[in-house]
This record gives C-alpha cells, structure tokens and sequence, in this order.
C-alpha cells in the first residue's frame, strides 16, 4: 500500500496547536515508538492507523527528520500569516506595559496556555511603512487564533523574550534579586505567594480601583518605581536597625 506522506520541512510548518497536541501526548507515555508515531501522525497530518502500516525503515526516516527540525535555534521570526491576516512581533519590548509584560511572564514557561504569551507578543498589522509596523492594541480574548501560528515564530520568539528578560533583571536588580530571573529572591516585591499582585498592589497603594489603571503603565515606568521604593524601604529599615542598636 502507497501511503502518501507530506513532511514538513521546518518549523514554520508546524503550529503551535499541533506541537501542544503532542505535548499532551508525551505527558501521557514515554513509549518512543508511539510517541513517534503519534509525532508522524500530528506534524505530517496523517492517520494513526496509516502511520502504523509504514516500512520500518521508512518509519525511522520520517521519525529522524521530524526530529531534526527541533535541533537548531530558530531565528527571531518578525511575521507571518493566519488565514491572510498577517501578525507582526511586538516591535518594541521595551514600549510594553506593565499588564502586557505580567501576561507574558505568567504563561511563558506554561505550553497549556502558550497562545496566551504569543497573543501579547504576536497582533495583526495594522499599518506598515516600508520595513515598520504597527501592531493592533493587546486584547485577552484573542488567543485562540494564534494556534494556528508557525511553531518557528512560538520559539524563537520565546529564546528573545527570555534574553530580554534577562536585561530586565540586570538592570532592575532591586526587584528582581541578581539571579536568572526565573525566580525572585527575597529582597523582591514579588513574593512566591502573591507574585505580581504584590507588586501592582504596592503601585496601587492599596487601592483596589487603581488596580487595572496601573496594568496599563508601561512596564519600565512601573519597574523603576518598584526599584526606588525596594531600596528607600531597605535604607530606612536599615535607618532603624542602628537606631535600635544605640
């Protein structure tokens, strides 16, 4: 039996909601040949049953390919099309807001709701100008079309996010601790329990009402904030210890 195959070549060729259909698998099993058949079958979109009637040596071919396609680091992919609306990535992290940036950092590590980090980071052109765009303005309730998004655009928009992020921390020390970033050490705003909520209800002062207003700052604005607050608290913590020691 001719079983006609149509590989896929690179990344680009897979999409998110393919890759978090197998990755659902892969939680399920560690059997190898089944989680390669099932690998065929999603990225390759063909039959289970099909993909079971393969050559073994046909079956090891495809299987290697497939895998080949995730051994390089893919470089940042700036746009790309879903259904002739073409999306554009976030032309300047830096312009952020502090909610943007907080969606982003909640799901980035999180393949369950991926769409929600690539919703942020990837949004319909709506204007261009030679190589500039611009992109439509954040909107939560839009993440589900970005299934259909290039797994290609997904990582290596991920590897940039993370080094950016890794700016971030270094500059940003006061609230971030010196680490990688991952986690925030006890010197942060951002406890373990409460994670970001702490830090936008210190920006609130308390004030709930002023909770979605202070989602919408920019990002930078609301770190640099953070950072002079961190450190005027430690210095008249420290102002009170040696008052305490006399």
């Amino acid at each position: 039996m001719n079983i006609n195959i149509e590989l896929p070549t690179s990344l680009a060729d897979i999409t998110l909601g393919q890759y978090k259909r197998f990755l659902n698998i892969q939680k399920q099993t560690e059997e190898s040949h089944f989680l390669n058949a099932k690998a065929i079958e999603i990225f390759c979109e063909i039959e289970l049953k099909n993909v079971m009637r393969l050559k073994i040596a046909d079956f090891n071919t495809i299987t290697k390919k497939i895998n080949s396609l995730f051994e390089d680091k893919p470089k940042l992919v700036h746009k790309f099309k879903i259904d002739n609306v073409e999306y554009g990535f976030q032309p300047q992290l830096d312009d952020m807001t502090l909610g943007e940036y907080i969606d982003i950092d909640t799901y980035i590590g999180d393949w369950d709701n991926m769409e929600k980090t690539m919703n942020v980071l990837y949004r319909p052109i709506v204007s261009k100008i030679k190589k500039r765009y611009a992109i439509k303005e954040y909107d939560v309730n839009t993440s589900d079309a970005l299934l259909d998004m290039p797994l290609s655009a997904v990582l290596s928009s991920i590897f940039f996010f993370v080094e950016f992020r890794q700016r971030l921390v270094e500059n940003y020390t006061e609230i971030f601790g010196s680490g990688t970033g991952n986690e925030l050490n006890s010197r942060s705003n951002f406890n373990r329990k409460w994670g970001w909520y702490q830090s936008i209800y210190t920006l609130a002062q308390g004030n709930i009402e002023r909770i979605e207003n202070i989602t919408k700052l920019g990002a930078h604005e609301c770190f640099l904030m953070l950072s002079f607050i961190q450190e005027k608290t430690e210095i008249e913590a420290k102002d009170i210890k040696k008052k305490f020691k006399r």
